[in-house]
């Protein structure tokens, strides 16, 4: 009665709207790439690499949707199930957090909260460890930013960084 190789097409099978999604992700990247002008191989428009790109997650996507339709897949549901919000819902308000305070802190003294934070909230790290990490990662970043790459940061209410 149970046959398994037939695979009855379920629109609950979360493999199929993840291709569709996909597919209409590539359609889109298409298209803007289109828009941007493609120009030639010698001579490539702002929207020749994206044209190609969309062209290449269409056919991911058709690979996964094809096999999602013959061989099936899990469900919607058991792709949500025991899934634990919290760090995810956590590292979302420190980056919102950070990101609101970039421009008038400035970058060294809004990254070195944010760094702390993540090592010692989202997986925690020792006090030891997680202090000299939150600053000199920054800081380190900070140097190569600003004084090899030349790039402008936000230095902030402070001047600092």
């Amino acid at each position: 009665m149970n046959d398994p190789t037939n695979v009855k097409l379920r629109l609950s099978n979360s493999e199929l709207w993840g291709g569709l999604i996909g597919l209409a992700l590539g359609g889109f990247v298409i298209w803007s790439g289109m828009k941007l002008k493609l120009g030639t191989i010698n001579d490539p428009g702002s929207g020749y690499v994206l044209f190609y790109t969309g062209i290449l997650m269409c056919v991911f996507a058709s690979a996964i949707i094809v096999s999602a339709v013959t061989e099936g897949g899990p469900t919607l549901a058991s792709r949500w199930e025991n899934v634990r919000w919290s760090k995810p819902l956590l590292l979302i308000a420190c980056l919102t957090a950070f990101s609101v305070a970039l421009e008038p802190v400035g970058f060294l003294l809004s990254s070195i909260p944010l760094m702390l934070l993540l090592l010692r909230l989202i997986d925690p790290v020792r006090w030891t460890l997680a202090i000299p990490i939150a600053v000199l990662v920054p800081w380190g970043m900070w140097w190569v930013l600003k004084r090899l790459l030349l790039i402008q940061l936000p230095s902030g209410l402070f001047g600092i960084g």
